[in-house]
């Protein structure tokens, strides 16, 4: 069989790996955009490097949008197979393929109306909210640990990995020759102190890993030390400097584990009597989904919901808000405060308006709780840059610009290498990176083969492999 890799090598987006089997059955494992890559992310959307119509399946993780956000244009473009997923991924898809849709015919409108003024001929949108809704429709879920058969070559079974609700990392066995050749993709791994997941499940023995490698110089600081950061930094911005507290935040995973470590706090009267707000359509409804999956909780949470029937996604002072207009008036808002608002990276939606109407005033802050890629604002402003451009302006960075890392969904690489031990080192034949930088790569390389696994490649994006 072959295997090749379309995305996510050698960076950290575009999620994409294709398996070809001897019998010339395609199996796709995840889907993904590339993101913060600009005009060239905006190529290497646009062209797969194989042929969509020629997909069999596709297996997804997981509904980030890096994993999951290329599926309406794999289906434009002629895909008709069966998508396998988790219910909370295919759930979360619904709404998160939909605002993806809405973002791209957005962004284009803007796009062609520049190019319009200098008489460019138009581009089309990557695809649109309708070609999202149509590939919903080949969606098919499954449960965690059942295999599923997509022919006589191929079965699958999903594991948790902790990463966002729903997440899955998928164990293959391929029959060829008469031999059967086990492969493991880990997608993203999830923390083991994850707050309201369950820690990633082991899997079974595999021949060939696809791991992921995103912190892999990295190890994060511990979760309590993160929510005394985020209390600190509350109160220094809000009590004492009378200001705002600015939090970029994916709508999956990062909005609700803030809201659920703010709504910790106010349930033990830590909390300072301030409003809350968590200002993102998307955030919303994903938080609404993420209340829905009960099941995915771990023990702790689920303790936690039984004191007082509490509900850890909402607590007095904590709004949530849709109306553009409401959204607006909160520039205009003159007490303390903390805003919640998507995306994550500050690469689009209403975040990237709040820190423009409060990046210029001394009292307020942008707390960075996750990984941003280097060339995103969000990014640029964690390593520091005294002055960034948004929708076209330059702005001195005068507001305080501070970064937890903590809340990351990925794993550390003391945490990676501490998932994969469910395994026999001696038995893994090859173990390929992906879903990196090449500096966190080259370093996670070197620490996985310091633990015993001596074959560790690092492949290139469009590179094939063959594995026997």
């Amino acid at each position: 069989m072959k295997l090749t890799f379309h995305g996510a090598a050698q960076t950290v987006t575009g999620s994409k790996h294709l398996i070809t089997t001897e019998g010339g059955l395609k199996v796709l494992l995840d889907c993904g955009l590339f993101q913060g890559m600009g005009a060239e992310g905006d190529e290497l959307n646009r062209h797969f490097g194989f042929s969509p119509s020629d997909i069999d399946f596709l297996i997804l993780s997981h509904a980030h949008i890096d994993h999951s956000g290329l599926i309406p244009r794999l289906v434009k473009e002629g895909f008709r197979g069966q998508i396998y997923c988790t219910p909370a991924t295919r759930d979360l898809c619904e709404l998160m393929l939909l605002d993806s849709g809405s973002i791209q015919e957005s962004d284009i409108q803007y796009i062609n109306k520049k190019r319009k003024r200098k008489n460019q001929s138009p581009f089309e949108a990557l695809y649109t909210q309708e070609d999202a809704e149509r590939s919903l429709k080949f969606f098919n879920t499954v449960e965690y640990q059942t295999w599923t058969e997509l022919n006589n070559e191929i079965s699958f079974y999903l594991t948790d990995s902790g990463h966002v609700l729903g997440s899955g990392a998928v164990s293959l066995k391929i029959k060829e020759q008469n031999k059967e050749i086990r492969l493991f993709f880990s997608a993203d791994i999830g923390r083991p102190g994850d707050q309201i997941l369950r820690k990633p499940q082991p899997f079974d023995q595999a021949d060939y890993i696809i791991c992921e490698s995103t912190y892999g110089d990295r190890l994060h600081e511990p979760i309590l030390n993160a929510e005394s950061h985020l209390l600190n930094t509350v109160i220094e911005t809000c009590v004492v400097n009378k200001g705002k507290l600015i939090i970029p935040a994916f709508s999956l995973d990062r909005t609700q584990e803030v809201i659920y470590a703010l709504d910790r706090m106010e349930f033990e009267g830590k909390l300072p009597p301030i409003k809350v707000f968590v200002d993102s359509p998307l955030s919303v409804r994903t938080t609404r989904i993420v209340e829905k999956h009960i099941e995915y909780y771990n023990a702790d949470l689920k303790d936690y919901m039984t004191k007082g029937d509490h509900n850890p996604f909402f607590f007095k002072n904590l709004h949530f808000i849709t109306d553009v207009v409401e959204s607006k008036a909160l520039n205009k808002l003159k007490e303390p405060c903390i805003i919640i608002s998507a995306s994550g990276m500050a690469e689009a939606g209403r975040i990237k308006h709040h820190i423009k109407n409060n990046i210029s005033n001394s009292k307020n802050t942008i707390l960075i709780v996750g990984y941003c890629t280097p060339t995103s604002l969000g990014g640029r402003l964690a390593a520091g840059e005294k002055m960034v451009r948004i929708f076209g302006d330059e702005f001195d960075v005068i507001a305080r610009v501070d970064k937890i890392d903590s809340y990351s969904a990925h794993a550390d690489y003391n945490e990676m290498i501490t998932y994969l031990k469910c395994q026999d080192f001696s038995k893994i034949k090859k173990l390929f990176l992906v879903h990196g930088d090449i500096e966190a790569m080259t370093s996670f390389k070197a620490k996985l083969q310091d633990a015993g696994i001596k074959d560790v490649y690092i492949p290139a994006k469009g590179e094939t492999v063959e594995l026997f």
